[in-house]
């Protein structure tokens, strides 16, 4: 196959969860011997001003006639007019994680504005990959047809089981940038009725890309007086993120939307039961005997989740016994990339 141009928006060692699985699927792409040329766009994608909108289409004007461009759906999908100047010279295959619209927080005339941007950029792609089958089912609005379509799971790699806290306290792990989007609020407010528990939250993830959220999450925290109960940890490197796993007895995720979510699986691979919510993807990706999962947004049934953990010790027992058999049952990132390169074959032939 021909060199693979690999479009990101934004730094590609940032520590989302898109991000790592653009940086994995690219090592692993490469680890089979195929050459991958990572194109780096920057701006506020998918906000983007003009300026920044005519130098991301400036980088694309410079690929060569026929290229194999694999697009991130977040750059993809908010340059829909560059989509349809040059998709009958470029060969476009969008990587979309989820729908730009579906994010929580946007106007309602942002979500129409991202649906027609992101359907009119998608029509210009001779396929189109997601990271669950959640997000493949939910591309018919986009006029994505199942020929154009394929399905890649982020793989994990393999690790040591959890050993907890190992004390009466139970220790949470929340894994997820503070973005509207992750539930912050809901999770916050469901731990405070329950005080009187023996609980501590360390909460991994960028307090830099919402700042406004980061604010409202201090102050709630502070409001509530769970300061010493609730640590907001920040971004933090791979092996300090291993070890905040590996001290953990919970997952706990309240997020409103997941395309796939990946720190789920990171948890499920270490034997850590998980309490959720049923939003997107999750219901996928966390096997039933492993979580407990809740509407999302629905305080008082997350809220009720957490107490059912922590005062009956035979659902407790339960879901770490779920936990620890499902961690079998992810892919790794070699099998990932193995399954993506086929795709990306499937699509350059069409």
């Amino acid at each position: 196959m021909p060199p693979i141009y690999f479009v990101i928006p934004g730094d590609l060692n940032s520590r989302t969860g898109g991000y790592i699985y653009d940086k994995r699927v690219i090592e692993g792409l490469r680890s089979l011997g195929q050459d991958v040329e990572v194109v780096t766009l920057g701006g506020n994608f998918p906000f983007l001003s003009t300026k920044e909108k005519e130098s991301a289409e400036q980088v694309f004007e410079n690929l060569p006639d026929e290229a194999i461009c694999v697009a991130d759906g977040l750059a993809f999908g908010a340059l829909p007019e560059m989509a349809e100047r040059h998709g009958d010279r470029i060969v476009f295959i969008a990587l979309v994680h989820h729908p730009l619209a579906i994010e929580t927080g946007l106007t309602e005339a942002d979500k129409k504005r991202f649906l027609d941007s992101e359907r009119r950029a998608l029509r210009m792609a001779q396929g189109v990959i997601t990271t669950s089958a959640h997000t493949a089912d939910n591309m018919q609005p986009y006029g994505v047809t199942k020929e154009r379509l394929s399905v890649c799971t982020p793989g994990v790699d393999a690790a040591p089981q959890a050993i907890g806290s190992q004390t009466e306290s139970v220790n949470l792990l929340c894994v997820a940038t503070l973005t509207p989007r992750k539930g912050y609020d809901t999770l916050i407010k469901s731990l405070a009725v329950l005080r009187n528990m023996p609980w501590q939250l360390t909460c991994v993830g960028s307090l830099d890309r919402s700042l406004p959220t980061t604010k409202l999450i201090r102050d709630l925290i502070r409001e509530l007086d769970l300061e010493d109960r609730v640590r907001l940890a920040g971004e933090c490197s791979e092996a300090e993120l291993s070890g905040h796993y590996h001290r953990s007895d919970l997952f706990v995720l309240a997020s409103h939307y997941e395309g796939y979510g990946m720190a789920l699986a990171e948890a499920l691979v270490r034997g850590i039961p998980v309490i959720a919510t049923a939003a997107g993807a999750i219901p996928d990706t966390v096997p039933p005997k492993a979580g407990l999962l809740v509407p999302p947004g629905d305080q008082a049934a997350f809220t009720a989740a957490l107490s059912s953990y922590f005062e009956n010790s035979a659902m407790r027992r339960s879901l770490v016994a779920g936990g620890q058999a499902s961690r079998e049952s992810f892919p790794t990132w070699d099998e990932a990339a193995a399954t993506f390169s086929n795709a990306l074959r499937r699509f350059a032939e069409l």
